[in-house]
């Protein structure tokens, strides 16, 4: 099926060189079965609460509510949950407009390599998947918008860094509602109860074959990685007959921080 289009999705101008951080486990993973990784929505509240949420500010807005008013408080929390409910359904991989690397990608998202390709390799190589798939760049900050699909390519302003290229994949569950955040004594949650989990079959990650040769661009390993490590990378390169470079990073020297310095001032 190709990409769909819709009007919350926007490309990226031109063909720009993307990356995508991870670490080792992850790049075996992706090297050893030639599987692109794709995580549920849902989970990325770790890490940001408001991922793929509508503000308070903006539900009360659109639907008139009032704050401390018992009936307009119940109905945020139905309308964030549903919010909730919404992300359940999409997995989404993530890649950065590459413009320079930054200590603080490597600290979060990859201790490991960053994999290099361009935005028009990474369309061709999931043009042709069977699932509903959208990709185009994040927005930060901004207007909001009511459409669901908007949330999901919508993050807050204090994550403008990333330069997020995101590739979401849609997997609706027929068998479950959208009411699992009230519980048992009808008290109206805004997240999904405990007690009402999701079935077995909606799983945690997503895994889609594609041509790694054709998508990889270059590998670049992470300024604190060992020979060891750079070696077991060649292996890879070699092994699967790949001919794109093996590189170090251009923030790797002798005043480059430890990772336990990056964590304890916050860098």
């Amino acid at each position: 099926m190709p990409i769909q289009a819709h009007s919350a999705v926007k490309e990226p101008e031109g063909n720009p060189v993307i990356c995508r951080f991870m670490d080792f486990e992850k790049f075996r993973d992706m090297f050893g079965n030639d599987e692109i990784y794709l995580r549920r929505v849902d989970l990325f509240k770790e890490t940001d609460p408001e991922e793929a949420m509508h503000s308070e500010p903006f539900i009360r807005a659109q639907m008139r509510l009032q704050r401390f008013v018992l009936e307009d408080e119940v109905a945020v929390k139905h309308h964030r949950a549903f919010n909730r409910q919404y992300s359940e359904t999409s997995y989404i991989n993530c890649w950065q407009i590459f413009e320079g690397e930054t200590l603080h990608m490597w600290k979060s998202y990859g201790q490991g390599v960053a994999v290099f390709s361009t935005f028009e390799l990474l369309k061709s190589a999931v043009n042709n998947w069977l699932d509903t798939v959208f990709l185009g760049v994040v927005r930060y900050g901004g207007t909001e918008d009511s459409n669901l699909i908007n949330t999901l390519f919508r993050k807050r302003k204090l994550f403008d860094k990333e330069k997020e290229l995101r590739l979401v994949v849609q997997s609706l569950n027929p068998m479950t509602g959208m009411n699992r955040h009230s519980d048992s004594r009808n008290v109206t949650n805004s997240e999904p109860s405990d007690e009402n989990l999701l079935p077995s079959w909606v799983h945690r990650k997503k895994k889609r074959r594609v041509d790694l040769k054709s998508l990889i661009t270059e590998v670049r390993l992470s300024p604190w990685a060992t020979p060891e490590q750079f070696e077991e990378v060649g292996w890879w390169i070699k092994n699967k007959n790949f001919t794109c470079p093996i590189t170090h990073s251009e923030r790797e020297g002798l005043l480059t921080p430890t990772l336990q310095e990056l964590r304890e001032h916050n860098l």
